[in-house]
């Protein structure tokens, strides 16, 4: 999806090659995952000439609300201050995105 989001639209063989790491994934693995998408109503496809091009069909904002969502749900009784408190204890907020949060915060407590 991270492909898709940052190039619009993307053949099944420019995804893979956009793909890095020494793990990188077999040719027939990123087509099947993109047809699980499409089938989840992820992206969807146009036809251009012989190839599929694939297009997200969800605003990656809409995505991460709704994976936050899930995560909340199964993981922290639905309670999104127990995921804070989670990755600010593991160590997983660094010193900016802690004065971040912490500006949130107080701005929050202005409008209550």
């Amino acid at each position: 999806m991270q492909v898709l989001w940052k190039k619009g639209r993307a053949t099944v063989g420019e995804v893979w090659e956009a793909l890095h790491g020494s793990r990188k994934p077999a040719y027939n693995s990123v087509q099947t995952l993109l047809r699980i998408l499409e089938a989840k109503g992820y992206v969807r496809h146009e036809k251009e000439g012989r190839a599929f091009v694939y297009v997200p069909a969800i605003e990656k904002s809409d995505a991460c609300a709704s994976a936050i969502s899930r995560l909340v749900g199964q993981f922290f009784d639905g309670n999104v201050g127990l995921l804070a408190l989670n990755l600010v204890e593991r160590g997983d907020v660094d010193d900016q995105e802690l004065s971040r949060l912490k500006q949130i915060i107080r701005a929050q407590e202005r409008h209550q």
